[in-house]
C-alpha cells in the first residue's frame, strides 16, 4: 500500500535555493514521488510511497528551518499515484499574488472538522469556497458560494466585487487542504472583515473524519494527483482527468461527441489549437507504446 502525505507549512526560508538539491536527492533515494514546492515563504505539496520513505522525507522537512511543527495528512492507494519526483522553486507555494499577504502574522478562527457543520449552518455565516471552478464543480459543501475563479490569483478581485453581498455577515472559507485558506483569511482580515473562519485540514480532513450519514459534503473532492478525486474516508473516486486541460473527467463526459482521451473533453473542446491537438495525439502515441514496453511514460 502507498502512502500519501499531502502537507504545507509557512516559515521563513532565506535560501530556498539551498534546500532544493538535497530534498530531491533523498526523494530519489527513497523512492518518493510527487511534488514539493519550495519558496521563501515556506514548503507545499504532496508526496508517496512506501512507509519508511514517506516518513524519511517528512523528518527531514521537520528539520528545516522553522519547520518543527510541519503537519500532514495522510491517505492510502493500492498503486503510486505519481510518475516521478518534482521539487521546485516558487514565488509563492500557492499563488495569490498579493505582496502583503502573510499568513505568519495572523489568520482567521480554525475551525474543527467536527465543528464546521455547526458553523455554517448558523444563519448569519456565508460560506465560500476557495477553490478553482473546476475543483468546485464536482464536488463542495452545502449552500456554499462558488466564486468561479478560475485560478487563486482571481480571488482578491472576485471578492473587491462582491464584498457588498456580505456585509454583517460572518465568513467561512475552506479549500482542499487548507493552504488557500491561510492567505484568504489573512487578506479578509486585512480587508476589514472581522469574523473570519477556515476548515482547519480542509476538506481532505473533513472527509476522513466526519461519517458520510452525518456530512453535509455533496459530491467529491478533486485532489492534484492521479487518484483525480476521493470521497468519504478518502476512497478514490470515479473521476478522470483530461491530460489535455487536467481537469476531471466523469463517465458522462467521456460519453460525449467532444471527448477524445488524452486530446480533448467538452470543458477543453475550444481552448486548443490543431498542431496542440496534434501534439496531444503524438503524446498518447508515445504513453500507449511506452505501455507495450512495460514501462510508464511520464506523460500519462
Amino acid at each position: 500500500m502507498i502512502t500519501i502525505a499531502a502537507l504545507y507549512h509557512f516559515t521563513r526560508f532565506s535560501e530556498p535555493a539551498a534546500l532544493q538539491a538535497p530534498l530531491q536527492a533523498l526523494c530519489n533515494a527513497r523512492g518518493v514521488k510527487g511534488s514539493l514546492l519550495l519558496a521563501q515563504e515556506g514548503v507545499n505539496g504532496t508526496i508517496a510511497g512506501t512507509r519508511e520513505g514517506v516518513d524519511a522525507v517528512l523528518a527531514h522537512l521537520r528539520a528545516l528551518p522553522g519547520c518543527a511543527d510541519l503537519e500532514h495528512k495522510e491517505s492510502y492507494s493500492p498503486e503510486m499515484p505519481f510518475g516521478r519526483m518534482k521539487v521546485k522553486l516558487k514565488r509563492e507555494i500557492v499563488t495569490m499574488g498579493q505582496p502583503d499577504i502573510d499568513p505568519r502574522a495572523r489568520v482567521g478562527h480554525y475551525v474543527a472538522a467536527e465543528d464546521w457543520n455547526a458553523l455554517i449552518s448558523e444563519p448569519d455565516v456565508v460560506v465560500i469556497d476557495t477553490r478553482n471552478d473546476y475543483e468546485v464543480a464536482i464536488g463542495t459543501f452545502e449552500g456554499a458560494i462558488d466564486p468561479g475563479t478560475a485560478s487563486f490569483r482571481e480571488f482578491p478581485a472576485w471578492w473587491e466585487a462582491n464584498r457588498a453581498r456580505f456585509h454583517n455577515k460572518r465568513v467561512a472559507m475552506f479549500c482542499t487542504g487548507g493552504i488557500r485558506c491561510e492567505k484568504s483569511t489573512n487578506f479578509l482580515l486585512g480587508q476589514g472583515v472581522e469574523d473570519v473562519y477556515h476548515l482547519k485540514g480542509g476538506i481532505l480532513k473533513y472527509l476522513e473524519e466526519v461519517p458520510e450519514d452525518r456530512s453535509l459534503w455533496n459530491g467529491q473532492c478533486y485532489v492534484f494527483d492521479q487518484r483525480v478525486s476521493v470521497g468519504h474516508g478518502l476512497v478514490p473516486g470515479d473521476y478522470d482527468s483530461c491530460h489535455a486541460c487536467r481537469r476531471p473527467v466523469s463517465a458522462a463526459d467521456k460519453a460525449h461527441p467532444a471527448w477524445e482521451e488524452g486530446v480533448c473533453c467538452p470543458a477543453c473542446v475550444d481552448e486548443y489549437d490543431a498542431d496542440d491537438r496534434a501534439r496531444f495525439r503524438e503524446r498518447m502515441k508515445q504513453i500507449a507504446l511506452a505501455g507495450q514496453r512495460g514501462k510508464r511514460h511520464f506523460g500519462g
